[in-house]
This record gives structure tokens, C-alpha cells and sequence, in this order.
């Protein structure tokens, strides 16, 4: 017991010195160990020692575990935000069209869908009266700006104070000016004078402030009374005081009433306690006996108020309930998103068809179709898409755009729904065609936005959309549609009328649409118009491209006389549709310009900032169209004006004159020394700075005008100006200027660079390369492609070059290893051609050294030096040997990174194609086995890389044991392990022969396992692509397999043999091997009534093949029986035979069509082929 107390006294006295020390009772001095190694604080300073009472934080075990607090479930319950829609918008993914769309492209919604009542005459006027308006608020708005703004009385001088005392009185005393009693002067506020004094008999209005405090005696001996806040009356008696305070408490009744009836506020009933909480474990426990319920009316607690939202609230019908959505007829789905209520809601009311109409039944089936579309899953979707292009006709255009065209129109769609719904869309109109007349302008209205769209994806679903709908319902019908828009009001409704003007114009042709275009750009009602029409003569430019040469002078005309107009910017859309059109024709129709060139040239005179811009743009244009005479006179006027905008400030200025200086410096007229002297420093100065660097867009168009500088001037003039900057501080412009030296040197090469310019480059480049920080690319280019230019030259530097890159593939950073791998194999064909054998190969041991890289990217850029090394040096002087590189690349092939297996797979090849007897059988045949692995990569340049090293392998070892083993594979289950497997056979068929493949393949045919004979054929029809006229030798061996193939009950055999005939057929076409051919055809030609899409496809090929062996004659006997046959499926597939033979061999087809007598309207006799005959 003693030993016990002693313990628990040692416990107790080193828990109080612990105490001490924690608190900081006892000195630095006591603690041992060392505090510039150990903290000496609170190590848990900053987080809470305690739970405080007030905060209901409970970690309360279940049956589930221990439960998170309360606070946090609340905080989790009650936010508003989304957390995958935050995490997409952190990672710049926006889900939704609306949140990624510009101020701009926002205005669409600003529209709305027109009516479908009304004809073109009432449009017109709607869009007339609209114009009005809109006019009519700019004139007021401009008018209030214009007005001078009324001056406070605080602005005033004295005198026109005293002028405004005096203005009332001489103007009268009707209506005298209420004077403010600041306005008064001390004299007037004396104490003996009272505000009736001031102002007369009038008796003012008086205030708290103007009393005097009163300071009686009497007053300091009362004992002050607490006034009763108006805070401490109860409702009762607020009422009570005022009738509009009896109104307020009526109200604040009736709302408390109302939330008392609200199921959130209402208490729980025993039954309910009872269903939500055991039996057992709970007990209800009664009242005290000293309760006492609250008597007094005004301490009486209310109702917890409901919370009073105002403005307009979704109605209590609209909610659903998301996780499991059940519609009568759709199905459950796997989501509803809360903005489709809107457009679905009628589809959640439990209605008898029988009592709907027409219209309204063929809407509801329409909603059930597209909510299948747009929300279903895939198996959905296609079943639903395939439902309502079949029945659009019966459904009807108005119950089908109806209601797909509101949804476009919604700013919460997402890409994926868009892209269906433009699908359906496309599918309607091409089901429906005339029928859609009337819902034309409510098309566009949808779908024009897509044409501005920022993704090109949908920039194109939007122009296959518009060009389908004006061929569906015509010209007029567009034209009707169009019309109220050009000259409307707003800029964003004619722009995206002008795109699809010229879309109709692409659609039905630039000649059809040309005499409504031309109206429309020499309207003389409104400015808005014509701006309208030089801007669709743009964009059927761009569309069309060289497609409007043979209308060029008339669209010139149409946009000539707009140069002149008295509108900026009906000017500058006038010169952008000439440059475009100038862009488009190039390098003919300069005869077209004769009549605009002196406007244009007399606008770059006068015009400044935007409009100089667009001027510009169309000289530029328009000089490449000349001859080489007026091109060197006009490029000589222009380059100053040029030259003087290199030090705009405006971004699209600087943009236009880049490419202009473009054309200009490459016409064939402009001299050498006008772009050294002239163009080339200020071009320097003005765009070769920091700044532009930054820009990407911009720095894309410096390096585009720098290298079109360079092929004029030379390269050296160039570079010699690059090789500063490649040297500056800052890395994006040492990038940039890598960029250009590499672009330069590439296109130009180095052969007009000696002397000191050969050092200062390598030096440059050296120390860019040096100096980069990340993944520079550029600057491994520039090095590589100076290196590569100069060729022998570069020999002085190889060694100084070879030293920097072994000390980088030392370096401790992987990517320093990387980049140094990388420009390894791209200057190793330079070092060989320098005779630098013996330091390549110093080289390609340190490579081989590093094979054990544990960074795959490194590794990958190492395996490809390795192969440009033994690319260049050679097989016989490679260090180390082959023998012992490719016992450490077996391995390696099983690596699962993408580059890594690429790069592996091509040395191997490079191996078994340069030293095939250096290296044992046994190790080939183990990289066979690791090869079989990667017929199964993601990517399809492993894919490819592993087929073709297959057919090299092949080659040096012979066919047997590889086949043998890729033969084997033909078994297993995955399908695209197993078509690898047979492009591979086919490799190795022609690199081996086939002779030695086919016999052991057909072999195999014979194994009764559908995925083998599937295999078999599908090798048949790629060693057929593969070995070409050889096959004519093995035509008549593989017949009988491939006529089993053709009868056999499954479908997939059916149409790989079809497939294999294809290749056959194409490969002895003029080989004398028709008989064979023509027998196959004979069992292929049942298959063509097949439904299934893959099958169809691959007989109908096959046919196409045979009748280019065969000839068109033979396929048209066999097409002549059923073209007329009673049953229309049957006719379909015939005259779809027909029309592929007529567009392949129409002349061919002469000599072979029936004779008929001639009658007294047509003659079908032949006279020609008679004579012939």
C-alpha cells in the first residue's frame, strides 16, 4: 500500500509540473531539450481546449456511427450553392450555355419567339413600331443628357441668393418661395421675435429643436416618470391607438393565422412521435405539478412566422420531387433538373387523354419525346429520336416547334441538350420540308445565335440548321423571314440576320440570293440596312470563298456605292466586305476592284482609328490581285501609312496592319531595300517588346509578319535583330523570339548566315536553352533547327553543345533531363553528318545508363534519343551494342505509359528492321509475348507501332513462331485485342509472304468458335488491303472459305466475308480473275435486302468492288430485276445499287441498257453503238 501511495504522489506531483509548464510557470532555463529543434510553446495553441455550452455541438454514437454536429448538417442542408457546379467553376468548366456566354451574345434573350399569327404585313409593321420606340427612347435619352443639371442652392454666390429673395416679390405674391430657416439671418431669430414676426400672420409649422429648454426650479424637484415605450404594448393595445395601426395588426393577425396553418409550424401529434421514435427507450414524461401556463396576454408568445417572400413565387404545383421522377409514358429518368418544370409541367398532371384534343394530345407526346431526348439515357434517347422523325408528320410542325423551340431559347440549356435538340430540329425539317413554312421566322429567331457562337461545333449545327430549313421551304419563304430584321433596331438582331442571309445564300445559291442582297445594301430608307447588307456580302464571302467569283463584280457593285455613305460605320462594313471578297478571289478578280480601288485609296487618306482599320484591310486585300508593276506603286503608298500605325494603341489596329503589312511585303513588286530600311526597325521596335508577348493572339500574328519579313529580306536581317532579344530577362519574350529563329531557320535555312552571325546565334540559342524555365519548346526548336540549318558548320559548337547537354541529363529536375533527352534526338542527325560518331556514342551510353529513369516522360525522351542515335550512327558502330540494349527494352514494353510504350515499340522496330541476327530468336520471341499486350493501348499510335514491329520481328525470325502466337490470340474475348491480332497477321503475311500465312490461317478457319472465324475472315480482308495484285495468286483458294462464310447463319460472318471480297475484288481488278469474282458475287447478292446499318454498308461496298472488277454491265443485269418490282423495299434497295453504278460508271452503262422501239415523242434507239456493232 505504501509503494502505491508513493506511485500515485510521483503521479500527482509530475502532473502539477506539467501544469506548470504549460501554463509557463517555470523558466526557459528548466527545459532540456534543445528549442531550436523542438517548439517550445503550446503545440495545441489556436484550436478549442473545451466545448462551450452555448454551442450544440454533439458527437452522438448511432446505429450509423458517430454523426457529424448539428451546426455543420444545417450548413451543409441550407446552401444555396451547388458544390460540383463551384468545382466546375473553379476549374473553368461552365456547364451551362447562359454562364459562359458574353454580355453580347446574352441579348438574345432579350428576344422573343413571334407570334404565329400575322402575315408579312403585320411583321413589318410590329418591327416598324418597335424601330419608333426604340428611337424615340434614344432622342430622350440623349435629350436628358443634353440638359443642364439644375443647380443646388449650395453652388449659388450670394448674389444670385439675394436674386432669388427677390424674384417671388416682383413676380407677385401668388406664389411666394417657401423660405428655409436657414435662411434666416441671426437678426431674424432674436429672441424676442416669434416665427409669426418673420413671416407674417402665417403661423409656421414648429419642431422639438426650436423650443427653448426650460430650466424652472419646479422642474429639477419632480421625480422623472418612465415614459412607456411604445416596445412594451402588446399588440392589443398598438391596435387599439390608431385605425392604421388597428389595419397593421388586422394583417400581422391574418399572417400569423395563415402561418399557424403552415405545415412547417404546426406541432406534432402523439401518433407521429410515436412513428418517428422507438417504443422502446422513451417514456412521455408529465408535467410538473408547479407548471403554470402563461396567462398574461402580452407575454404570450406567437407563432413562429412563416417567412413572407415578396414579389411573384413559383406556384406549390411546380415543385418535384427530384430523385425518382415517374411520368406517365416516359418512364422513370434519371434526372429532372429544376428549370424543366417550366416546360414539362404539364406532364406531371394526371390527365385522360380522352379528354384532351387533338392538338393538345399531339403536344403532350411531343413533350414525352423530347423530355426523352434531352434528359433520357442513350438507349432512350435514340428510341425516342427515331419515334419523332417518323412521326413528325403526324405530329405535326406547330405541336413539334411548339415546343422545342422555347427550350433553345433558355439560357439554362447545356451543350449536350443543345446539340439533340438542334438534332430534332434538323431531323423535323427534313421530315416535314414545305409543311414549315410558317414557323420559319421562329426558327431563325432560335437557332441564329449559334451562328456567333464561340464554339465552331456550334457554329456549325447552327449553319447546317438555317441551310436545311431554306431548302426546305424555298427562297420567298426566307426572304419573308429575313425582311423585318435587316434594318431593325437593335445591332445584335441584324448581325445574326446577316450571317444567316449568307447561309441562305451558301444554301441556294450566291446568283439566287444576289438581287434581295443587292436591295437590301443600296436601301435608302435606313442606315441599318445597308450595314446589313455589306455585312452578309462579307460573310457569303468567307462561306463561299472562291465559290463567288462568278458573281464578284456584282456583290462589289452591290457594296461599292456604301464607301461614300454618310454613316462611319455603314463606311467601315463596306470596306470589310471588300476585303473579305478580295480574300476569298485571291489570286483572280482584280478587274472587279477596278471601280472601288481610288474610294478605298481615299478613305486610308481620311479616315483614322476603326475605319483606317478597315480601309487598310481591303488595300491590303486587294494589292496581292494586281500585277507585279502596280503592286510595288500601291505597297510603296501604303507601307508609310503602315509603318505610322506600328504605335497604335488599339489592339484590333495593330491586328489589321500586321496582316496587312503581310500582303503587302509578300507581292512580287515590292523592293528589298524598302522593307530592310524602312519596314524592318520600326517593325523591331514597335512589335518586338514584352507586352506583345503576353498576347497570344497578337504574338501569333508578330511571328506570321516576321517570318513573311524574313522570306523577303532574308533570314540573316531577321535573325540579327532576334538574337538580342533571345538574351533578354524576361522568358516569354525569349520564347517568342526562340519561336521566330526556329520558324526562320526551317522555312529559309542558314545558308545566307557566316561568320560572327554563326557564333552569336549558337551562343544565343545556347543560353536560351540554358536560361528556360518550364516547358519551353520553342527554345529546343530554335536550338535544334540553327544546329540542323548551319549542317557541317556547326561542328566548332557540337562539342561546346554535347557538354551542356550531358551536364542537363545529370540534373536533379526532371524536366531539365527531359528537355536535354529531347534535343538530343534532334541534333543527333547533324552530329552524325559532322562526323561526330565518337560523341554520339559518349551520348548514347550516358542514354543507356538512364534506362532505369523513374519518371515515364523522361523515359520516353530518352528511349527516342536513342533511336535517332541508332538512327543515325548505325548499327555497327552503336555503343552500347544492340545485343545488350535490348535485353533492357523487354522490360519496358510493359510500362503503362502512353510515351513510354510508343517510344520503346519504335527503337525495338528500328532494331529488328537494321539488326535482326544480332540478337537472339529467344528474345525476339519473349518482345512478341510483350507486344501481345499492347495490341490493347488506348492510344492507336501504340497500336500501330506494335502491328508494324510485329511484321519487322516476323522478318528476322521467321513467320511460324509468331503466328502461331498471334493465332492464339484470336481467342480471347476482348474485341480489340482481337482485331489488332489480325492487322498484325496481316503484317506479317506481307512481310513474310502469304504463302506462309494463308495455309495456317484457313487452318484455323476450321475451329468451330465464331470469335476465331470472325477473326480469320477479318484477317483475310486485311492481308488482302495489304499484299495487293499478289492476291491474284490466292483468289481461287480462298473462295470456297469465303463462299461458306456467305451462307453461314450469322450475320457477323456474313458480312466480314463481304468485307474481304471487297478487298479482293479491288486488289485483281484487271487480273483476269473475273470468274471467281462473279461466282462470289452470286452468293453475296442475297445479302443486300440485310437491315442491320453495319452489313448493309459493308455488301453494298463489296458490290461496288465488283463492279469494278467485273465491270458495270454484269451488276446492271443483275439491278435490272428488281427495279421494278411490286414491293417498295424491294425497289429501294435496287435503285440504291442503280444510282451507286450510274455515279460510278454512267458511260460504261450505255452499251448495256435494253433496247426499246422508238415512239413518235422519244427515240431510244442507239444508232452509234450499231455502227460499232
Amino acid at each position: 500500500m505504501d509503494n502505491h501511495g508513493d506511485i500515485k504522489a510521483q503521479l500527482e506531483a509530475e502532473r502539477q509540473k506539467r501544469k506548470q509548464l504549460q501554463a509557463g510557470g517555470s523558466s526557459n532555463s528548466e527545459i532540456k531539450y534543445d528549442t531550436e529543434l523542438y517548439e517550445t510553446g503550446d503545440r495545441f495553441a489556436g484550436y478549442d481546449k473545451s466545448i462551450e455550452p452555448s454551442k450544440e455541438i454533439q458527437l452522438k454514437s448511432g446505429r450509423f456511427g458517430i454523426t457529424a454536429p448539428r451546426e455543420l448538417l444545417d450548413e451543409l442542408q441550407e446552401g444555396d450553392e451547388d458544390v460540383l457546379k463551384e468545382l466546375q467553376r473553379e476549374r473553368g468548366i461552365q456547364p451551362s450555355i447562359g454562364e459562359r456566354e458574353s454580355e453580347y451574345q446574352q441579348r438574345r434573350h432579350d428576344r422573343q419567339l413571334p407570334g404565329e399569327d400575322g402575315g408579312f404585313a403585320e411583321k413589318m409593321r410590329l418591327v416598324q413600331l418597335d424601330n419608333e420606340r426604340k428611337e424615340l427612347e434614344a432622342k430622350i435619352s440623349r435629350a436628358a443628357e443634353k440638359q443642364p443639371q439644375q443647380r443646388r442652392r449650395w453652388d449659388q454666390t450670394p448674389a444670385d441668393i439675394h436674386k432669388g429673395d427677390e424674384a417671388p416679390v416682383a413676380r407677385g405674391a401668388a406664389t411666394p418661395r417657401k423660405r428655409s430657416r436657414w435662411d434666416q439671418t441671426p437678426a431674424d431669430v432674436g429672441g424676442d421675435q416669434t416665427p409669426a414676426g418673420i413671416h407674417g400672420a402665417e403661423t409656421p409649422r414648429r419642431s422639438c429643436w426650436d423650443q427653448t429648454p426650460q430650466t424652472s426650479a419646479a422642474r429639477f424637484g419632480e421625480t422623472p416618470k418612465r415614459t412607456r415605450s411604445r416596445w412594451d404594448e402588446t399588440p392589443a393595445q398598438i391596435s387599439a391607438a390608431t385605425p392604421k395601426a388597428a389595419a397593421a395588426a388586422a394583417a400581422a393577425a391574418a399572417a400569423a393565422a395563415a402561418a399557424s396553418q403552415d405545415p412547417r409550424n404546426a406541432f406534432q401529434t402523439d401518433e407521429e412521435l410515436d412513428a418517428l421514435l422507438p417504443e422502446e427507450g422513451y417514456e412521455i414524461v408529465a408535467a410538473p405539478a408547479s407548471y403554470v401556463p402563461i396567462r398574461t396576454p402580452a407575454r404570450k408568445l406567437m407563432a413562429t412566422p412563416a417567412p413572407q417572400v415578396e414579389g411573384f413565387q413559383i406556384p406549390e404545383q411546380a415543385k418535384v420531387d427530384l430523385p425518382a421522377v415517374e411520368l406517365g409514358g416516359v418512364g422513370a429518368l434519371p434526372f429532372l433538373k429544376e428549370a424543366d418544370v417550366q416546360a414539362f409541367g404539364r406532364l406531371l398532371e394526371k390527365v385522360d387523354e380522352d379528354d384532351l384534343s387533338t392538338t393538345e394530345r399531339k403536344e403532350r407526346e411531343v413533350l414525352e419525346l423530347v423530355l426523352r431526348i434531352k434528359n433520357g439515357t442513350q438507349p432512350q434517347r435514340k428510341a425516342a429520336m427515331r419515334a419523332m422523325t417518323e412521326r413528325a408528320r403526324e405530329l405535326g410542325a406547330d405541336a413539334i416547334f411548339g415546343q422545342v423551340l422555347p427550350l433553345l431559347m433558355s439560357a439554362q440549356m447545356e451543350d449536350h441538350e443543345r446539340h439533340v435538340l438542334v438534332k430534332v430540329v434538323g431531323r423535323a425539317l427534313q421530315r416535314l420540308g414545305a409543311a414549315a413554312r410558317g414557323h420559319v421566322h421562329r426558327i431563325l429567331v432560335a437557332v441564329e445565335p449559334l451562328l456567333i457562337d464561340t464554339d465552331r461545333y456550334a457554329r456549325a449545327e447552327g449553319h447546317e440548321i438555317v441551310s436545311s430549313l431554306s431548302k426546305a421551304v424555298g427562297l420567298a419563304a426566307m426572304v419573308a423571314a429575313l425582311r423585318p430584321d435587316v434594318d431593325h433596331s437593335d445591332e445584335y438582331v441584324r448581325n445574326t440576320t446577316a450571317h444567316a442571309l449568307a447561309v441562305v445564300a451558301t444554301a441556294l445559291g450566291i446568283g439566287a440570293v444576289l438581287p434581295f442582297v443587292r436591295a437590301v445594301a443600296r436601301s435608302t430608307r435606313a442606315w441599318q440596312a445597308r450595314q446589313t447588307g455589306a455585312r452578309a456580302v462579307r460573310h457569303i464571302a468567307e462561306l463561299a470563298r472562291s465559290g463567288v467569283l462568278p458573281h464578284l463584280r456584282a456583290l462589289v457593285d452591290s457594296v461599292a456605292a456604301q464607301l461614300g455613305d454618310e454613316n462611319q460605320i455603314v463606311r467601315t462594313a463596306a470596306a470589310l466586305a471588300l476585303a473579305a471578297l478580295a480574300e476569298a478571289a485571291a489570286p483572280y478578280g482584280i478587274e472587279s476592284f477596278d471601280t472601288v480601288l481610288r474610294p478605298l485609296w481615299m478613305g486610308v487618306r481620311q479616315h483614322r482609328g476603326r475605319g483606317l482599320a478597315a480601309f487598310l484591310k481591303a488595300v491590303g486585300f486587294i494589292i496581292p490581285l494586281m500585277d507585279p508593276e502596280h503592286q510595288a506603286h500601291y505597297a510603296r503608298e501604303v507601307v508609310p501609312v503602315l509603318v505610322r500605325e506600328f504605335d497604335s494603341a488599339d489592339d484590333a489596329m495593330r491586328a489589321v496592319v500586321l496582316r496587312v503589312l503581310r500582303q503587302c511585303i509578300g507581292a512580287a513588286g515590292v523592293p528589298v531595300s524598302l522593307v530592310r530600311d524602312d519596314v524592318l526597325p520600326a517593325f523591331a521596335r514597335a512589335f518586338w517588346v514584352r507586352r506583345v508577348a503576353l498576347d497570344v493572339r497578337q504574338r501569333v500574328l508578330v511571328l506570321d509578319a516576321t517570318a513573311e519579313l524574313a522570306a523577303k529580306a532574308g533570314a540573316a536581317s531577321v535573325i540579327e535583330l532576334l538574337i538580342p532579344l533571345l538574351k533578354d530577362a524576361a522568358a516569354p519574350l525569349r520564347s517568342m523570339a526562340a519561336a521566330a529563329v526556329a520558324r526562320v531557320l526551317d522555312e529559309l535555312g542558314g545558308l545566307d548566315i557566316h561568320g560572327r552571325l554563326e557564333e552569336l546565334l549558337i551562343d544565343a540559342t545556347l543560353f536560351a536553352f540554358q536560361e528556360q524555365a518550364g516547358d519551353a519548346r520553342s527554345v529546343l526548336d530554335a536550338l535544334a533547327a540553327a544546329v540542323t540549318a548551319l549542317g557541317p558548320r556547326a561542328r566548332p559548337y557540337l562539342q561546346q553543345i554535347a557538354s551542356a547537354l550531358l551536364w542537363r541529363l545529370n540534373n536533379a529536375q526532371p524536366p531539365v533531363r527531359q528537355q536535354a533527352a529531347d534535343l538530343v534526338a534532334r541534333v543527333a542527325p547533324a552530329m552524325a553528318a559532322c562526323d561526330e560518331t565518337e560523341m554520339l556514342s559518349r551520348v548514347s551510353i550516358v542514354l543507356f545508363e538512364y534506362l532505369g529513369e523513374e519518371y515515364p516522360d523522361v523515359l520516353g525522351s530518352i528511349l527516342s534519343a536513342l533511336r535517332a542515335v541508332v538512327a543515325s550512327v548505325g548499327i555497327a558502330e552503336m555503343q552500347p551494342p544492340v545485343g545488350d540494349l535490348l535485353p533492357r527494352l523487354t522490360p519496358i514494353l510493359k510500362n503503362r505509359h502512353e510515351k513510354v510504350q510508343e517510344a520503346c515499340i519504335h527503337l525495338v522496330g528500328c532494331i529488328a528492321d537494321r539488326a535482326p541476327e544480332q540478337v537472339p530468336a529467344r528474345e525476339w520471341m519473349r518482345c512478341c509475348f510483350s507486344l501481345l499486350d499492347l495490341l490493347r493501348a488506348h492510344k492507336k499510335a501504340v497500336r500501330r507501332a506494335a502491328v508494324s514491329t510485329f511484321g519487322f520481328i516476323a522478318r528476322a525470325i521467321g513467320p511460324q513462331d509468331v503466328l502461331a502466337t498471334l493465332l492464339n490470340n484470336l481467342k480471347v474475348q476482348e474485341r480489340q485485342n482481337r482485331v489488332c491480332t489480325t492487322v498484325a497477321i496481316a503484317i506479317v503475311a506481307e512481310s513474310c509472304a502469304p504463302f506462309t500465312v494463308l495455309p495456317a490461317l484457313m487452318n484455323e478457319y476450321r475451329v468451330p468458335e465464331l470469335n476465331v472465324q470472325n477473326g480469320v475472315l477479318k484477317s483475310l480482308a486485311f492481308l488482302f488491303e495489304y499484299i495487293g495484285s499478289m492476291a491474284r495468286d490466292y483468289v481461287g483458294a480462298v473462295t470456297p472459305l469465303l463462299e461458306d462464310a456467305l451462307v453461314d447463319r450469322d450475320l457477323v460472318h456474313r458480312q466480314q466475308a463481304a468485307s474481304a471480297i471487297r478487298h479482293l475484288a479491288l486488289s485483281v481488278a484487271g487480273r483476269g480473275c473475273e470468274p471467281p469474282i462473279l461466282h462470289l458475287l452470286n452468293f453475296l447478292w442475297p445479302n443486300v435486302f440485310e437491315t442491320s446499318p453495319h452489313s448493309i454498308c459493308a455488301v453494298l461496298e463489296a458490290i461496288e468492288s465488283c463492279r469494278v472488277c467485273l465491270g458495270a454491265g454484269p451488276i446492271l443485269l443483275y439491278c435490272l430485276q428488281g427495279l421494278f418490282h411490286p414491293a417498295r423495299k424491294v425497289r429501294e434497295v435496287y435503285w440504291r445499287i442503280y444510282n451507286m453504278m450510274y455515279l460510278g460508271a454512267q458511260p460504261a452503262l450505255v452499251a448495256f441498257y435494253p433496247r426499246f422501239q422508238d415512239q413518235a415523242e422519244n427515240n431510244y434507239c442507239r444508232y452509234e453503238l450499231d455502227y460499232v456493232l
